[in-house]
């Protein structure tokens, strides 16, 4: 999974970082603010004078990734025809890495505490709708030039697939079982061929 941080460009960007790494390393359940300055390498003050508590610097970490996001997905191109394809076939992946899985079931864990904490349901519902915005605007643009079908409607496919992803992600994240992965990916694929192909 591609680092989205690159080279920070301040301490606060340099926090976000050392918690992502802390994040891939030790999960949701078992990171600690100690262990967040582990990979910081400078004064845990200058953790706290940014941050109230270990929340707090999550949520930040999760909107500057979503940011990180939004900033390099610009306008949809018509190369992009087999976008949606390439989203389902990366998040349903049988062969990622131990900390991919890991960083997935931190982000299932993190998701999870939006039943209870208004915060992190804004980030979450902001975050829905970046992505199923992204999957609206790559259908539009297929139905545009002519690669998929115009009566399709690009909101209720965005939103189905968009679901079964995440539902994906959180049986992947709470099961050892992988054998439905491929039938998941195989019924998705003949989804969209129904829904929105020509």
């Amino acid at each position: 999974m591609t680092q989205p941080f690159g080279d920070p460009n301040d301490t606060r960007e340099e926090i976000l970082a050392a918690t992502y790494r802390a994040l891939q390393t030790h999960g949701y359940a078992e990171l600690t603010i100690d262990r967040i300055d582990e990979e910081f390498e400078k004064s845990i003050s200058l953790i706290y004078h940014h941050f109230d508590n270990k929340d707090d610097v999550l949520i930040s970490c999760l909107e500057f990734m979503l940011d990180q996001y939004e900033h390099g997905h610009g306008e949809i191109s018509i190369d992009e025809s087999d976008a949606i394809e390439e989203i389902i076939e990366s998040v349903l992946n049988p062969a990622c890495s131990s900390e991919e899985q890991l960083l997935v079931s931190s982000l299932v864990e993190l998701r999870a505490q939006a039943a209870h904490d208004p915060e992190y349901r804004a980030h979450f519902e902001r975050s829905d709708q970046v992505f199923r915005d992204r999957f609206v605007a790559i259908i539009r643009a297929g139905i545009g030039t002519g690669a998929y079908n115009p009566s399709c409607d690009p909101n209720a496919v965005a939103d189905t697939i968009h679901t079964a992803l995440i539902g994906a992600m959180v049986r992947r994240a709470t099961t050892d079982s992988t054998e439905w992965i491929n039938a998941v990916e195989t019924e998705l694929q003949a989804y969209l061929r129904a829904q929105i192909y020509t």
